[in-house]
């Protein structure tokens, strides 16, 4: 099969879907790789280093998307890569279609076949291709809002670890998943105080066996909500719900009981935010201040460690990558259940229940499309 590894165009993305690692082992499988130039470059990967793992590189992304049977991205493709897109062509990469009808559309409109990352489950439950960027994405989430706490970024000017004699900032955590369980060990390593909040119990009593005491554990609900913001420096969104568009826990309205210069870093904005004022925003410009509260929106977070991320992306996604190319996108969604859930859009149909809710679209079983 033709892999296509076409180079990441949304800003500041500097993620590559693949390595020159995952590479060699896809030549070596018998598969034709083919790199845009420059694609790794954001990670720190030359394209020496592809050619040496048996790689094509493609002078433009028009020459690899024409090419590639099957291309694997970090990201969506956006506006400009849509008319790339032929019939058939499979396109495994994070969509988050939920969040964007335009995006929808296209993607039915493309005739693809679609396979979302962030939708690939395990019969655990587990979303181990959503997990390694969960997991950078929580960290990352107490790094960028401790600095847009300070001052000259609009903050409260809190020093979330205090000093002796000062008493730390207060990080409230909104969800208790990866995103949430990963913010907290780090807010909680700074010696910050640690509000996490999460609908199931069942949840609450793991977390309280693996985090540290200084994370204080509680049922969410719109009255503790609204408590703990109240009194927070530091608001993290953590908020996922498979497949579907995050729930808004943070109303406009409840901004006007939290303290100026309180920050929110909404990790779920790529799912349309846990918070209502939140929007997409960029590396590049990444807060904007409403009511007087730090919004920080970036979309794609992991990009700003790209080295780390990419590392910790294709160490989930190559095995994934391998059976596609092995066994053909399709013969692979037959035979791999997790990847089956993974399918979102095919032949023009959605097939993940969620995004079809989303939009009001007619909903198709993915066993019925493959079968």
């Amino acid at each position: 099969m033709k892999i296509g590894i076409p180079k990441e165009i949304k800003t500041n993305e500097n993620r590559v879907a693949l390595v020159p690692s995952g590479a060699a082992a896809l030549v070596a499988d018998g598969h034709a790789v083919i790199v845009e130039t420059g694609a790794g470059q954001g990670s720190g990967f030359g394209d020496a280093e592809y050619r040496e793992a048996g790689a094509q590189i493609a002078p433009d992304a028009a020459t690899v998307w024409a090419a590639a049977d099957l291309i694997v991205k970090v990201k969506e493709p956006i506006e400009p890569e849509w008319p790339r897109i032929r019939p058939g062509q499979c396109i495994f990469t994070y969509f988050h279609f939920a969040a964007s009808e335009a995006l929808t559309r296209a993607h039915l409109a493309s005739g693809a076949v679609c396979i979302a990352y962030e939708t690939v489950e395990l019969p655990s439950r587990e979303l181990p291709l959503l997990t390694p960027m969960s997991e950078v994405a929580g960290r990352m989430a107490v790094q960028e809002g401790a600095k847009y706490l300070e001052k000259l970024y609009g903050g409260r000017g809190v020093l979330l670890a205090g000093v002796p004699g000062v008493a730390p900032g207060k990080v409230v955590i909104l969800g208790g998943g990866v995103v949430g369980e990963n913010a907290a060990k780090i807010a909680a390593g700074i010696g910050a105080q640690v509000v996490l909040l999460d609908i199931s119990v069942q949840r609450l009593r793991h977390l309280s066996d693996i985090l540290p005491v200084n994370v204080q554990l509680i049922h969410s609900n719109r009255h503790n909500l609204l408590r703990h913001i109240a009194n927070a420096d530091l608001v993290i969104g953590a908020v996922l719900i498979h497949g579907a568009a995050a729930p808004k826990l943070i109303l406009r309205e409840d901004l006007k009981a939290m303290r100026p210069g309180t920050v929110i870093v909404d990790v779920s904005v790529d799912q349309g935010g846990c918070v209502e004022t939140i929007r997409p925003t960029t590396h590049e410009n990444p807060t904007f201040i409403v009511d007087g509260i730090v919004h920080y929106g970036v979309a794609n977070m992991p990009g700003g460690v790209p080295l780390t991320a990419t590392l910790a992306l294709t160490n989930a996604t190559l095995p994934y990558v391998q059976q596609l190319a092995a066994r053909g996108c399709k013969q692979a969604l037959r035979e791999n259940a997790a990847l089956l859930n993974g399918l979102n859009i095919i032949d023009g149909k959605v097939t993940h229940r969620k995004v079809a809710e989303a939009f009001g679209l007619d909903y198709h079983p993915a066993e019925s499309i493959v079968d």
